[in-house]
């Protein structure tokens, strides 16, 4: 277990005085809670805040969060869905990836994928989580008979479903735009897309974490289509490897133009870099993961960045624990994620906090903290009624 240190772990319900701290941090954070945009460069400011000066941070987001959706922590019934784990694009911060002939290689048939589905609702999921390895061989059709089979086996799960590095090689593979790729997933029941492959939406450090995975540039105009098909996405930001201040204010920034432009985003969700069983790690080659303040800092800077454009920011508690993610929504977020039900790709990676988490443990975490719990669906529908 984690011990939080008590400076960020006792929850208080006033900001402490900002002539204590640095005047450049005090300024930023006053205009924050003025309601005021802040800059890329703030923000890079704001992610070296250490001591009293963190400690006013995560009050301030924290306070930012009461503003936007009140005591309420949401989290969601839903099953992750890995249909394959082959892949041979070479992501070097990937555990998950097997090559054909790897022992523990896999692909799972339609009729498998749907009997997941089924399970899951039988279990009380509203929501599949799917995505999977770029499988050398795979049908030119079978991002949509994935989707069929799910919806024939059960007509009202939530397909959220493939990564925009999916819908690239699914267009590619149809000989579709993305447009029409889109469409076509849509009309047969895609219900939202994951907002993941992001990483970090920046050229130099996209470059160091794989060669061969879509660009920037690309993740964007995959995302915006979709917002534009009327298809809602999550945003995500992977953190912690080679990474550092001025790159997550740039992505953050970028989240926000996007949002401002399409307002399809439903959440932001940060996610620590899991390194145990990274090639890049295990070359020597990053860090080893967020540290614990950083992982405070990253939730509750998106929390001010986002403030007015994106309501909801997500805990990622098979990435940091339970433990760090009670902390992280005393910082800025508001949602617990999801039960999951068979993640892999975290566990490959060596993430020893488990793959599944029930919903009355949610509840109880919630309680916890001293907040209110509440089941939601994929778009943020309240599915039972909140009781203090």
């Amino acid at each position: 277990m984690i011990v939080a240190p008590s400076l960020f772990y006792n929850h208080t319900s006033s900001i402490d005085d900002f002539s204590k701290i640095d005047t450049k941090v005090a300024g930023i954070l006053t205009r924050a809670l003025e309601e005021q945009e802040i800059t890329e460069q703030e923000a890079v400011v704001l992610f070296k805040a250490e001591g009293c000066e963190l400690r006013s941070l995560i009050q301030v987001a924290d306070e930012l969060r009461r503003r936007s959706v009140g005591q309420i922590v949401t989290y969601v019934s839903v099953r992750n869905i890995n249909f394959t784990n082959v892949c041979y694009t070479g992501c070097r911060f990937c555990a998950f990836a097997h090559r054909l002939d790897d022992p523990g290689a896999q692909w799972l048939s339609l009729s498998e994928v749907a009997q997941r589905a089924v399970e899951a609702w039988e279990a009380g999921a509203t929501e599949v989580c799917m995505q999977g390895g770029l499988h050398p061989h795979m049908p030119p059709n079978h991002y949509r008979n994935l989707i069929i089979a799910i919806k024939e086996a059960v007509p009202d799960m939530h397909v959220h479903a493939f990564s925009p590095f999916e819908i690239r090689y699914g267009a590619q593979l149809a000989e579709m735009t993305y447009v029409d790729f889109l469409t076509l997933l849509k009309e047969v029941g895609l219900g939202s897309l994951p907002g993941t492959a992001a990483e970090i939406l920046d050229t130099n450090v996209r470059q160091q974490l794989t060669k061969n995975k879509l660009t920037s540039e690309e993740w964007v105009e995959i995302i915006t289509t979709a917002h534009k098909l009327g298809i809602r996405t999550t945003s995500t930001i992977m953190y912690g490897h080679v990474d550092g201040p001025r790159h997550w204010a740039k992505h953050i920034r970028l989240i926000r133009d996007i949002q401002r432009e399409t307002d399809g985003f439903t959440e932001f969700v940060p996610l620590g870099f899991v390194h145990h069983n990274a090639p890049i790690y295990l070359d020597g080659e990053a860090r080893p993961g967020p540290t614990f303040e950083e992982n405070l800092r990253m939730h509750a800077v998106a929390r001010i960045m986002l403030h007015g454009y994106i309501p909801n920011i997500q805990v990622s508690w098979v990435k940091m624990g339970p433990d760090v993610s009670q902390q992280c929504l005393k910082a800025g977020a508001n949602d617990f994620g999801g039960t999951l039900m068979d993640e892999t790709i975290s566990r490959s990676a060596g993430a020893p906090h488990g793959q599944y988490m029930h919903t009355k443990e949610f509840r109880r975490l919630i309680k916890e903290i001293g907040r209110i719990p509440a089941q939601r669906n994929t778009l943020y529908d309240l599915i039972d009624q909140p009781i203090a």
